[in-house]
């Protein structure tokens, strides 16, 4: 059973998390190769469920204006003709595709995205091996293609794929679908904010579905849970606009030589017994 959550622990993981999640990084494999090194145990769904509803709380409020009217114009298309050829209304759709294929593949692999897929191993490998993907897509990329535009329902169900690949810890589901747009040829801000968007019914209904599995073990330690959600939302705010600024003007290789430098460390600490591949 796992146990309480310390406070120390909690301002830690809350950082990670909000550093992390919008990054293309991976905050899965940041989470898992942290609490390793310390030596501390699974801090539980309910704890990660939290944490992960604050960083997305916190993505949903910097693109609150937009998504507010994705979702109002994509309902009032529903019986308005003339509204479903909207920008907003067409990205309504394209966000519910786009999400079907981490749905189907989450319940279709749930049982080695909890254990056999948080091998340290496995880990340190798609650190290095997606890392390489994002900066081949980096610098193939025409980057030309606008969402307003372009974006398809096959392009949707693309990133949605690319996605996907993100229940692998190490890979990053922001670096996943960027590497996917940056292929398809959106420029760098557009591959990233429709990678934002995509995430949010994702993550928010992974959140809340473990959420309601808190009856079934030991409740977390709210107050921790609740100041490291607090940590991630502030953090993860700060990161999402870094980020859209950052990428705008810059390529992602810095990103690509943290993840092999990550991916590299793990794989020797496991080799040379440093950490436990699957503790």
């Amino acid at each position: 059973m796992p146990k309480l959550i310390g406070w120390f622990e909690a301002v830690v993981l809350g950082l990670i998390q909000g550093l992390t999640e919008f990054l293309p990084i991976s905050s899965s494999a940041h989470i898992r190769v942290v609490s390793a090194f310390f030596g501390w145990e699974d801090p539980g769904a309910a704890f990660t469920a939290v944490i992960q509803l604050g960083t997305e709380a916190a993505v949903v409020i910097y693109f609150r204006k937009e998504i507010w009217e994705i979702i109002s114009t994509w309902t009032r298309a529903l019986w308005t003709p003339d509204l479903r050829k909207h920008y907003a209304a067409r990205m309504g759709w394209y966000v519910i595709i786009g999400t079907l294929p981490i749905v189907v593949l989450g319940l279709a692999f749930k049982d080695p995205i909890e254990t056999a897929f948080r091998d340290l191993r496995l880990i340190g490998t798609t650190l290095i091996v997606f890392g390489l993907v994002l900066w081949f897509a980096d610098h193939t990329a025409r980057n030309k293609l606008t969402l307003d535009r372009h974006l398809s329902f096959t392009h949707a169900l693309i990133y949605g794929f690319a996605q996907s690949l993100a229940l692998i810890p190490g890979v990053s589901r922001s670096g996943g679908t960027i590497s996917a747009g940056l292929l398809l040829d959106y420029r760098r801000e557009q591959a990233a904010k429709y990678s934002f968007l995509l995430a949010i019914p994702a993550v928010l209904g992974a959140g809340f579905l473990e959420l309601f599995k808190i009856g079934e073990g030991k409740a977390p330690d709210w107050g921790p849970t609740i100041l490291a959600t607090v940590i991630s939302f502030i953090v993860g705010y700060a990161a999402v606009s870094w980020f859209l600024k950052y990428i705008s003007t810059h390529r992602f290789t810095g990103f690509v030589i943290y993840r092999i430098l990550l991916g590299v460390a793990i794989i020797a600490l496991v080799s040379f017994g440093v950490l436990s591949p699957t503790s």
